[in-house]
């Protein structure tokens, strides 16, 4: 029989302000039965006390040991804020204190990194700090919205339902984001393998055929020359191009990472290109209604979330375009003006926006475009995958099969003129 550390009784030594180790231990209960779990404390020779108090007589105590890849263990991923988000909601509106929802799932996550970061929370809201005030040192799990809402929530005395919102909020657009990957993530490593398959050919396979032309005593055709040529650079300065296609892609990514401007061009020109370009369009829209809906509904006011919004949009096209209704709005212009200023926004999102506004009911409304939107998003990308099927197997067969024919036409060229 085993127990986690949750079955365990926590004394004063999972509670001390000096720091803790992470043990792990083995031990009997009163009737002999064999015990197992892992327990936080200063020392060995304390836990063991600490379990004879709990009636446990301890066997092997040690330290927990440390993950193969590091101690810091994997990154704390959106998914998980997202979790940790529906948890908190539902232990609150069950009842359970917001220190003791905390150390519950601290206990349960195998990710040390987000174990360590819910143990901090616990231990800042100990100490008197509210919620807000304990997110708001892990900017980077917990983005400016986050934080604006659970602050939204303590306010009004709402946290566990701006908890719930927040969770459902974090799903769809990790679904969201998903699709969007599924989409840009297949054509290119389909591309990508066919570019390796490729590189083998020309570096392994092309020679040993070349070895072979050279008996001929023939000029080779045209196309099967470019071939030979092709795999020859390929052999002599395979380095180089690897060494050039990496630093090109790291180059890249650290450019645009660093240049807001190249992220601008680059966000727009993907917004043009054929049907990716009406994908991302669609994705943003619907990041941008369902984010507005949520920050509206938890009270915050329209011009601060529309501040909030701008960068949950996705896109820095519509990033700025938000910014710009923000402005609009802040002066007293109707949302529903302001984003038809803006060029961006389809006719039916102008439209529903305004109705909103009139019957008092903008999140309303604005959640339901978020769900027409994600729904569009879907279907195209279900589309996308569909066509995109046919189109790859082309283009590896005409890259893969053009190679196999360049390296045959010799053999038939041969054989015809013995025939």
């Amino acid at each position: 029989m085993s127990v986690s550390r949750s079955a365990i009784k926590k004394g004063p030594v999972a509670r001390s302000t000096m720091e803790l180790q992470p043990f792990v231990w083995e031990g009997t209960d009163k009737r002999g039965v064999k015990m197992k779990g892992e327990q936080a404390a200063k020392n060995a020779n304390l836990l063991r006390a600490e379990l004879r108090r709990q009636g446990i007589n301890p066997g092997m105590v040690k330290l927990k040991p440390k993950p193969l890849f590091g101690a810091a263990g994997s990154k704390i991923t959106p998914k998980e804020i997202a979790f940790f988000s529906r948890q908190m909601a539902t232990m609150m509106k069950s009842g359970v204190p917001i220190v003791g929802s905390l150390d519950i799932i601290a206990n349960g996550h195998k990710n040390p990194r987000m174990k360590k970061m819910v143990d901090g929370l616990r231990t800042d809201i100990e100490g008197g700090s509210s919620l807000y005030e304990a997110v708001s040192k892990y900017p980077v799990q917990f983005d400016e919205l986050y934080r604006n809402l659970v602050r939204a929530g303590e306010g009004a005395g709402v946290l566990e339902t701006v908890l719930d919102t927040v969770a459902n909020y974090k799903e769809n657009i990790e679904a969201l984001k998903g699709k969007i990957k599924k989409a840009m993530f297949y054509p290119a490593m389909v591309l990508a393998v066919a570019l390796l398959v490729s590189g083998i050919l020309l570096v392994w396979v092309v020679p040993q055929f070349e070895d072979v032309f050279k008996g001929f005593g023939a000029d080779l055709p045209a196309f099967t020359q470019m071939i030979v040529n092709m795999s020859r650079f390929m052999v002599s300065w395979w380095w180089l191009i690897l060494l050039v296609s990496i630093g090109s892609i790291v180059g890249f990514i650290a450019a645009y990472k660093r240049s807001p401007k190249m992220q601008h061009s680059m966000d727009r020109l993907v917004l043009k290109l054929p049907v990716i370009g009406q994908i991302m369009h669609n994705s943003s829209i619907a990041r941008f209604a369902r984010t507005t809906a949520v920050t509206f509904k938890a009270g915050v006011p329209l011009v601060e979330a529309l501040g909030i919004v701008a960068g949950a949009t996705g896109n820095t096209v519509y990033e700025h375009a938000v910014l710009r209704m923000r402005d609009d709005v802040s002066v007293g212009y109707p949302v529903n003006v302001s984003m038809k200023q803006t060029n961006l926004f389809p006719h039916m999102v102008i439209q529903m926006t305004g109705i909103g506004e009139e019957a008092g009911a903008l999140d309303a409304m604005l959640f339901k475009v978020a769900e027409y939107y994600e729904q569009e998003v879907n279907n195209a990308v279900d589309a996308l995958s569909s066509l995109l099927e046919p189109i790859i197997m082309v283009i590896i067969g005409t890259i893969v099969g053009g190679m196999v024919i360049g390296m045959y036409l010799p053999i038939f060229k041969l054989a015809s003129v013995v025939g």
